[in-house]
C-alpha cells in the first residue's frame, strides 16, 4: 500500500517476467489495465473483439510507453468458437499464464442472442468468461501463483437467476435484470471456482472486482447513466484500481472482492468490499457451474 493509504497504479509490484491476458482491452477500463500492467514491465495480451479498435488500442499505448511488451488477439466472448480458437492459439504459443483479468463485457443492451443461442449478456459477460477461463486453465495451473479476477458491477445486487428460463424466452424481457444477472454470475463463477481449486490444495488464485461508477461507452445504451456519468462518474484510470489490485498485490486470497473505498462504493481507492447475500449462496453457485458447463461443453480439469 502506497504511503498515504490510497493505492494507485504506480503501487503496483514490478511484473517482469509475467504474462497477463485481459479481455476487453481496446476501450474503457481494460484498456486502463493493460497499460499500466504494461507499465510494470507485464508481457500483455489485449483480448479484443474488434480488430481495428484493438489495433488502436495498442498504437496508444506504444505511443505512450514504446518499451511496451503487447501483443493483440481477436477474442469474441460472446461466439464459443473464438473462445475455442483464442485459448487454442494462446496454449499453443505461450507457456505461462500469470493473470487473466476477465473484463470485457456489454451493459444494458436491447434483447438478443449469441451465435450459440444464449441471451447476449448471459452469453458474453458469463459464459464466454467461464469457457475462456476452462480452456486456458491447464495452463493457469501449470504458473506458480496465478490468478483470475473476473470484473463484475455493483448491478449485480439486482441479479437473481432464473433457471427455468435463463435466455429470457418465457419472461418479458429486462436489460436491466438481464445485465444484474449476468453480473451476478461473475460472482458465483468467482466462488464456486475458489472452493474447487482449494478443494484440490492448488495456488490458483480466483477474485473479483468492480469498478464502481465509471464514466465509460459501456453505458452509451441508457441515457440516465450517460447523464449521471458527469454527477458520480470516475475516470476509468480510477475504475481499473480495484481489478489492478486483485491481480497485482501479494495479500490478495481466492474468493476476495474489490471495489472503491469511497462514498457508497461508487468511487475511490480500492479496498475489499462485500457482494450481495444472494451471491454466497452455495447452492446456487454450484447449479450455475452445472449449467454452465453443460451450456458451453467446457469441463474443468482440475
Amino acid at each position: 500500500m502506497s504511503k498515504n493509504g490510497k493505492w494507485t497504479s504506480e503501487d503496483i509490484p514490478d511484473q517482469k517476467g509475467r504474462t497477463a491476458i485481459v479481455t476487453g482491452a481496446n476501450s474503457g477500463i481494460g484498456f486502463e489495465e493493460a497499460i499500466a500492467l504494461a507499465k510494470k514491465n507485464a508481457e500483455v495480451i489485449l483480448a479484443c473483439r474488434n480488430k481495428k479498435r484493438g489495433e488502436d488500442a495498442l498504437s496508444r499505448i506504444k505511443s505512450e510507453f514504446p518499451k511496451a511488451n503487447c501483443k493483440l488477439m481477436q477474442l469474441d466472448l460472446s461466439n464459443l468458437k473464438s473462445v475455442r480458437k483464442f485459448a487454442g492459439e494462446f496454449n499453443k504459443n505461450h507457456k505461462p499464464l500469470h493473470v487473466l483479468i476477465n473484463n470485457a463485457g456489454v451493459m444494458m443492451v436491447p434483447y438478443s442472442k449469441t451465435p450459440n443461442g444464449f441471451e447476449l449478456h448471459l452469453g458474453t459477460n458469463h459464459l464466454g468468461h467461464f469457457a475462456l477461463t476452462g480452456l486456458l486453465m491447464d495452463t493457469l495451473l501449470k504458473t506458480k501463483n496465478s490468478r483470475i479476477v473476473n470484473v463484475s458491477s455493483m448491478a449485480h445486487g439486482m441479479g437473481n437467476l432464473d433457471f427455468d428460463d435463463l435466455q429470457w424466452e418465457k419472461r418479458k424481457y429486462s436489460k436491466m435484470k438481464a445485465y444484474g444477472d449476468s453480473k451476478l454470475a461473475n460472482i458465483y463463477f468467482t466462488y464456486e471456482l475458489k472452493r474447487r481449486l482449494e478443494k484440490k490444495k492448488l495456488t490458483t488464485i480466483a477474485a473479483a472486482s468492480h469498478p464502481g461508477w465509471t464514466a465509460t461507452n459501456l453505458q452509451r445504451h441508457v441515457g440516465f447513466f450517460k447523464y449521471m456519468n458527469y454527477i458520480l462518474g470516475q475516470n476509468s484510470e480510477m475504475g481499473a484500481l480495484p481489478t489492478l489490485y486483485a491481480a497485482t498485490v501479494e495479500d490478495v486470497k481466492s474468493g476476495d472482492y474489490y471495489g472503491p473505498g469511497g462514498f457508497q462504493g461508487l468511487r475511490g481507492h480500492p479496498k475489499k468490499v462485500e457482494s450481495s447475500k444472494l451471491s454466497h449462496d452455495m447452492n446456487i453457485a454450484k447449479k450455475l457451474w452445472e449449467v454452465s458447463e453443460k451450456l458451453t461443453g467446457v469441463k474443468y480439469n482440475l
